[in-house]
């Protein structure tokens, strides 16, 4: 079943060149190209046969899913960007966006793995890297059997990302790092990390720079993990640097350009969390669906009922709105064209249809949505982070307000 799943996204890798990859506009999108729609049916196969009959243990467990991280790694879903004479699959952000969603929809947690790795540990070394850097700290990552992480949130600044108050320092031919970073997906997992740190106060944001950190590193250590609401099968500690020394080759992208790739980085990102979410929220809509079927009340099926069907028609509206403005900010982004906006837009609509669709979930289900024996509860708790990481709702509604005004000012 492994190899039939790997042939499959190697079959839709070599064809992609000649699908849309973000060329085509929306409105003429009738259907997914063929290519996609393997790649999209592949992982809704793995995430039905391989993460859906464990997700709820591996949440109870807070168990790292390194199998099956390492089986999308052999598929190709570990670096789906990456070209392929670095080990990636050399396919699309579309294509990305695809495999998150089905990937999410089966376990939000292994979910969150895949989107770190690819998009903030890969993403801004593919982008800003050297060719030397590429090959040393992209291709092992692309097999699933290691896995990156991305330092920028620390404890005191949180959706200010250009207060860091980690610092770096030249010293006898190294930098110095010393600082904590706060809320670090992958942190107890990964072997390498993106840090940002301060290396000119008086430039204040434009002081910031990015360095390649490898984990287990001298000087670098790891907070207790946290115990979260959610996504608990994924690691989140605080990564502490103390005097943590690196070779000079190790800063990513010029000297203090550490912001701008940032926030590049999150900009990518944020379609990558709207498409987890697009999963959350498609599962939700599957459990109450299946169950609505099911569950008799009144001598029929509970879907029967008018107040059911309501729910489950404003749930599946806002799915299919969150996804088509997912899709749309992945195709700007692989048409090289702005999608700053659109990311936001994507980010925003899909949390919340995750969270509003996981609550519903839980109605439709009635007391059985309350306990662990269903997965509409776990829906519920994963759902709630895809309106936090990666900038907040709040955060998504200023980006938006932001470039609508400048739009309108120009």
């Amino acid at each position: 079943k492994r190899k039939g799943a790997m042939a499959a996204l190697f079959t839709a890798r070599r064809g992609l060149g000649a699908c849309l990859s973000g060329r085509r506009r929306l409105s003429q999108l009738a259907e997914l190209p063929e290519t996609h729609q393997l790649l999209r049916q592949t992982c809704r196969d793995f995430a039905d046969r391989e993460l859906i009959p464990i997700a709820g243990k591996l949440d109870k467990e807070h168990a790292y899913p390194a199998k099956q991280i390492q089986d999308l790694g052999a598929m190709g879903v570990m670096a789906i960007e990456v070209p392929e004479e670095l080990g990636g699959a050399g396919m699309d952000y579309l294509a990305y966006s695809l495999a998150m969603e089905e990937i999410s929809r089966g376990c939000a947690s292994t979910g969150v793995v895949v989107s770190v790795n690819n998009s903030l540990y890969i993403g801004p070394i593919l982008k800003n890297g050297t060719e030397e850097q590429k090959k040393k700290w992209i291709t092992p990552f692309t097999t699933g059997e290691k896995v990156g992480c991305f330092c920028l949130s620390e404890p005191g600044n949180g959706s200010d990302a250009g207060a860091a108050s980690t610092t770096a320092r030249e010293d006898g031919g190294e930098w110095v790092l010393s600082g904590t970073k706060a809320w670090i997906t992958n942190s107890w997992d990964a072997s390498a990390a993106v840090v940002f740190a301060t290396t000119d106060r008086t430039l204040k944001h434009k002081g910031i720079s990015a360095f390649l950190v490898p984990m287990p590193h001298p000087g670098l250590s790891l907070g207790k993990k946290e115990d979260k609401l959610g996504i608990r099968a994924s690691s989140t500690a605080n990564v502490i640097l103390e005097d943590c020394r690196l070779p000079l080759d190790h800063m990513l992208g010029p000297r203090g350009a550490g912001f701008k790739i940032a926030m590049q980085t999150l900009d990518s990102g944020r379609i990558g969390v709207a498409s987890q979410a697009l999963g959350i929220a498609q599962a939700s809509l599957e459990c109450a669906a299946d169950y609505a079927h099911k569950r008799t009340a009144f001598g029929a099926p509970i879907g029967k009922l008018q107040a059911i069907q309501f729910k489950l028609a404003d749930m599946s509206v806002a799915v299919e709105s969150a996804r088509l403005l997912t899709w749309k900010a992945s195709l700007l982004r692989d048409a090289g064209k702005p999608f700053t906006k659109e990311a936001a837009m994507a980010k925003l609509s899909a949390s919340e249809a995750a969270t509003f669709c996981s609550h519903q979930a839980i109605q439709v289900l009635g007391g059985m949505g309350y306990v662990s024996d269903m997965p509409a509860e776990r829906h519920y708790r994963d759902a709630r982070i895809t309106e936090i990481y990666e900038g907040t709702s709040e955060i998504q509604r200023l980006v938006i307000g932001g470039q609508v005004l400048k739009e309108y000012q120009s």
